[in-house]
């Protein structure tokens, strides 16, 4: 019997395709339309979406990827297709495709791409290491919508998460070791994870207790006491409850209290982005600074870090 050709369809959120309001607001639409997002009912979202949100949003969210795009594009784009071209020589037999949930290059090219060089089975990691029901379950339910409309569908090996993998943790005490080496070690190592409204958790997405896993191995691997690390969490929209404590208005507390010297590492991204590299390099790093924190360092995402496609070879290597 000859043996099954597997792809690797490698998912993360997506982009705008440029940092004008159009590009932002056709984007925003897009994500913001997804009921695994924002489960409002529609009947009352899509006016106040459509009538509010997008027109006052999308030209400041423009200027705010202004300041971070690169000359390859957006930040997350470049690192995610470095991701995919690193991976794809790590694994030369076994063809490598990007999809994003929202934007270009969709899933939807993705599975395509792999089908054409006759993949008979698919391993799909998204590269959110912690599971949520607003990023992971997103992925889920477009693929399943992409392979409802094919007569023949491959194997599928869905990676749920890897938020306690070895190597992933290995790759983040790496990288904050690093840091600490660089700057000096901190006063207090803070650890913001993406936010979701509290209701989520309540009505059953263990994203916060995956959050805390990755927290517990991190600080046991990097061997400091407990006192020296916070975990909170970033990016809240809109007006219900989100997770707490919330990233921006701990660093305020941190800098009024006295904390001098604060690093802050985001290990739920898999790739720096507008989240990371603006509202926590930038953002975050002016409300500490102007509360009276001194020192500020943000630790960069593990990105194509040699470590962290290791750990994608080896999640993908398994599932096979």
């Amino acid at each position: 019997m000859s043996q099954a050709k597997t792809g690797i369809l490698l998912a993360n959120l997506g982009t705008p395709e440029a940092p004008t309001p159009a590009a932002v607001k056709r984007y925003l639409r897009q994500f913001l339309s997804d009921s695994r997002v924002v489960d409002t009912p529609r009947l009352l979202w899509w006016p106040l979406l459509r009538g509010v949100i997008l027109p006052i949003r999308s030209p400041r969210v423009a200027k705010l990827y202004q300041s971070v795009w690169m000359e390859e594009g957006s930040p997350l784009m470049v690192y995610s297709r470095r991701q995919e071209k690193a991976l794809a020589a790590r694994l030369p037999d076994m063809p490598v495709a990007l999809g994003m949930s929202y934007g270009k290059p969709s899933l939807e090219s993705a599975v395509d791409a792999l089908l054409a060089q006759d993949v008979d089975h698919i391993v799909v990691l998204a590269l959110y290491p912690q599971y949520s029901c607003s990023t992971v379950a997103a992925v889920w339910d477009e693929l399943a919508r992409i392979l409802a409309t094919r007569r023949r569908i491959p194997g599928v090996t869905f990676i749920r998460d890897y938020a306690e993998d070895e190597l992933y943790i290995s790759a983040l005490v790496s990288s904050a070791r690093a840091s600490f080496a660089k700057h000096g070690e901190p006063d207090l190592l803070l650890l913001s994870y993406h936010g979701i409204p509290q209701r989520y958790a309540d009505e059953g997405d263990d994203y916060p207790q995956r959050c805390r896993d990755t927290t517990r191995e991190l600080v046991s691997a990097l061997g400091l006491p407990p006192e020296k690390v916070m975990m909170t969490f970033q990016s809240r929209f809109g007006r219900e409850p989100w997770l707490t404590p919330y990233t921006d208005e701990t660093l305020k507390m941190l800098g009024e209290k006295g904390v001098k010297h604060v690093q802050v590492m985001s290990p739920g991204f898999s790739a720096d982005c507008l989240e990371t590299l603006e509202e926590i390099a930038v953002q975050n790093r002016e409300f500490f600074l102007e509360a009276g924190g001194e020192k500020y360092e943000y630790i960069p995402a593990l990105n194509d870090s040699p470590e962290h496609i290791e750990m994608m070879a080896a999640l993908v290597t398994a599932s096979r």
